[in-house]
């Protein structure tokens, strides 16, 4: 596989396949992260009329900090899998930008975002 320069059409549509799939389950997650966090929101101002203990409020602080902190994550994660469709459309998709080898198909199926090989990665 390291002589191979670029991967075959029908590898390429699997793994475009592939990311489209993930693109839809991120976008799902991301929807409803952001309901969890509007709820939240919503929920922490209706309650900010009654008094309640500053420790419930941290609380709730917390659980709406994860919430965006998951919304954050989810979209820097469909950056990355929309750059890997771009990449397979430009033909640079699967080969490493360390040794311009080949990524193992394993690897791509596993992380189809990745632009390194196992070794590069590890190198680091």
């Amino acid at each position: 596989m390291a002589n191979k320069k670029k991967w075959l059409k029908k590898d390429l549509d699997s793994f475009k396949n592939l990311i489209s799939s993930k693109i839809s389950i991120a976008e799902d997650e991301l929807e409803e992260s952001k309901k969890i966090a509007d709820q939240m929101l919503d929920s922490s101002q209706t309650n900010a009329i009654y008094s309640s203990h500053m420790a419930d409020a941290s609380g709730d602080h917390v659980e709406l900090e994860k919430a965006y902190y998951m919304i954050s994550r989810t979209k820097k994660y469909l950056n990355y899998l929309n750059k890997a469709l771009t990449m397979i459309q430009e033909g640079t998709f699967g080969i490493c930008v360390a040794c311009n080898q080949l990524i193992p198909k394993a690897r791509l199926e596993e992380v189809p975002h990745t632009t390194k090989c196992v070794a590069c990665k590890e190198d680091r």
